[in-house]
């Protein structure tokens, strides 16, 4: 379908856990459409609804060559952690060593409403708790153990993208004026 605009590190949706998808409509299979488009074309491993400003438990995958996605994702983790380097699209040029869980069991429903499980390890199982994570409103960032999460910070700061995501305005007027 559309490649949609990825939203930036600041944005507020970013931090705000999204909705559980109640209706498995037209209007969600183009979501996932768009979700696809967007993360192929952007080249990421995964991208979640909130990243394109959609408050929905919606991601999208593709690692190994599978495409996927899931739909209001639960999941199951292993006690083995794994640790390395993760980026995000919304966090663009920068990747941190983050500690995750080596082995996922997720399940959902896919975009017609459908059970799914999806089992994996490794890139999948840190791709999964990262798109889900987004869902939740946490960012990879807020893993970090603290002195990494200080350099991340830091290092995002001084991307030229930084700032750059849309301001809150406050309204003018006074809540329940009774103005409608």
């Amino acid at each position: 379908m559309t490649v949609q605009p990825i939203r930036l590190f600041g944005d507020p949706v970013l931090n705000t856990p999204a909705l559980e998808v109640t209706t498995f409509d037209k209007e969600l299979r183009n979501l996932v459409q768009d979700l696809t488009s967007t993360m192929l074309d952007a080249g990421g491993a995964g991208l979640a609804a909130p990243q394109i400003g959609v408050s929905l438990r919606v991601f999208t995958y593709d690692i190994d060559d599978v495409i996927g996605h899931l739909i209001n994702p639960v999941l199951k983790l292993s006690a083995e952690t794994q640790d390395g380097d993760e980026g995000c699209l919304s966090i663009p040029g920068l990747a941190f060593d983050c500690i995750r869980a080596e082995h996922v069991v997720a399940h959902g429903f896919n975009e017609f409403g459908e059970p799914v499980v999806i089992e994996g390890s490794d890139l999948l199982a840190r791709c999964i708790q990262h798109e889900t994570d987004h869902l939740d409103g946490i960012l990879f960032v807020d893993r970090l153990d603290e002195q990494t999460r200080k350099e991340a910070m830091k290092a995002i700061r001084e991307t030229e993208w930084f700032g750059s995501a849309p301001q809150i305005k406050v309204s003018p007027h006074p809540l329940n004026s009774g103005l409608f």
